[in-house]
């Protein structure tokens, strides 16, 4: 076992926003729906985006007004909603604009769609609704493009609406027919870990399979239709718990309920398990996992994924941190890297001075690198992320090696 203690500039500076998580295929992989080659041709694609940014500096006042006109015209949707609309106003607005930064891409347009479709599933939506929402989000365009707005523009969102209709609908038929929407989950033990931080072990009433590396969308009995992704800590365990690594953030309704509010016996709700950043993904046998604040737990269940399985690659472990303090979870990687010689630990510190080595995350990477033969897996705040793999894409390694979870809302901010 080794450890070295590092002063970096790019540890856990930021706290990790409430939707993160950290990032999003569940275990047993669903076949994604197929769709035709290049459903939009290049004209159309060029109207689509052209009319978006027409509309872009609007785009807040659009979501508003397209929830307003969808709630009054057809008010049976609103109870599938949350009551503060704010943050679905957002994620709204966020895939719409990765549907038009996707539709040249045929292959991810239908991965990311499939991701909505499925996780869709939890707020109860049919196929019956989705008319309607094409209905209004149209309405809401034609009002906020305004002028520039034509029937070639309006032909072109039709088609394109339709094509993400249908692989939605798809997704969740395909779906509905492998498992639940959700799974009522029991909380089973919680402890506090300092810094506005618990550990919360749940037990899924039915099974729920997962890989380790994904994430889960959680809700609380205390703020119903409002949905938060965590990262399970673990890998598989045979009593099917899982825990979870939360942080209470400012203004944070669903972290702070976790962390403040739950207790041994409350019953959560968990939505399925999405995420790429697991170990089947990897081509090279060595790793380099890199994790800042709570984005260890994903990172901690990939460590386990690789002693279950009783592989002997060298894992080398970064952890990120304001002060040494916060080095959170590093104990126990600690005694992880006692029972494992191919694990080696090092620690990453921002704002306070420790003896030894110290430098920016990239100067840290470069200073242990090459990197090249490894796959990299990427947890924490996005600044981190960011910067780490910047530094090993410009050090040689190839960013299809680089895995990390999505920012913000994972399922609407797939890389």
């Amino acid at each position: 076992m080794r450890f070295r203690l590092i002063r970096s500039n790019y540890a856990s500076t930021y706290p990790s926003p409430e939707d993160s998580a950290p990032a999003p295929s569940p275990a047993v992989h669903t076949a994604e729906p197929e769709v035709g080659e290049g459903p939009l041709s290049a004209h159309e694609i060029d109207l689509l985006r052209a009319s978006v940014s027409v509309v872009e500096p609007l785009a807040a006042d659009m979501t508003v007004y397209f929830y307003a006109i969808l709630f009054a015209r057809y008010p049976e949707v609103r109870p599938m909603f949350p009551p503060g609309m704010d943050a679905q106003r957002g994620r709204l607005l966020r895939a719409l604009l990765r549907i038009v930064d996707l539709v040249d891409d045929p292959g991810s347009l239908v991965r990311f769609c499939g991701h909505l479709g499925r996780d869709h599933r939890k707020f109860g939506t049919l196929s019956a609704h989705f008319p309607a929402v094409g209905e209004c989000l149209l309405a809401s365009l034609a009002r906020y493009v305004g002028p520039a707005w034509t029937a070639d523009i309006s032909a072109v969102w039709t088609k394109a609406y339709g094509v993400v209709a249908q692989v939605m609908i798809s997704a969740a038929e395909q779906d509905a027919a492998e498992r639940p929407a959700m799974w009522p989950a029991t909380i089973v033990h919680r402890v506090s870990r300092g810094h506005r931080i618990a550990e919360i072990t749940v037990r899924p009433h039915t099974a729920y399979e997962y890989a380790a590396g994904q994430y889960v969308s959680v809700e609380t009995p205390w703020l119903p239709k409002l949905w938060r992704y965590y990262s399970p800590a673990n890998a598989p365990r045979e009593d099917g718990t899982l825990t979870l690594h939360v942080r209470a953030v400012a203004g944070g309704a669903v972290s702070g309920a976790l962390v403040h509010r739950a207790v041994v016996g409350d019953v959560i709700r968990l939505g399925p398990p999405m995420g790429d950043m697991v170990l089947d993904t990897a081509v090279y046998s060595d790793l380099l996992l890199v994790a800042g604040g709570t984005g260890l737990a994903p990172i901690r269940a990939l460590v386990e994924e690789v002693a279950r399985h009783g592989e002997h690659q060298q894992v080398d472990l970064f952890l990120g941190a304001r002060t040494g303090d916060e080095l959170y979870g590093v104990d126990d990687m600690l005694r992880m890297a006692q029972r494992h010689h191919w694990l080696t630990i090092r620690g990453a510190v921002s704002h306070e001075y420790i003896p030894g080595l110290r430098g920016a995350l990239p100067e840290v990477l470069a200073e242990f690198g090459p990197w090249y033969q490894h796959d990299a897996y990427l947890s924490g705040p996005a600044q981190m992320v960011v910067s780490a793999k910047e530094a090993l894409t410009m050090a040689g390694t190839a960013p299809d090696r680089i895995h990390h979870d999505p920012f913000e809302t994972p399922v609407l901010s797939l890389p």
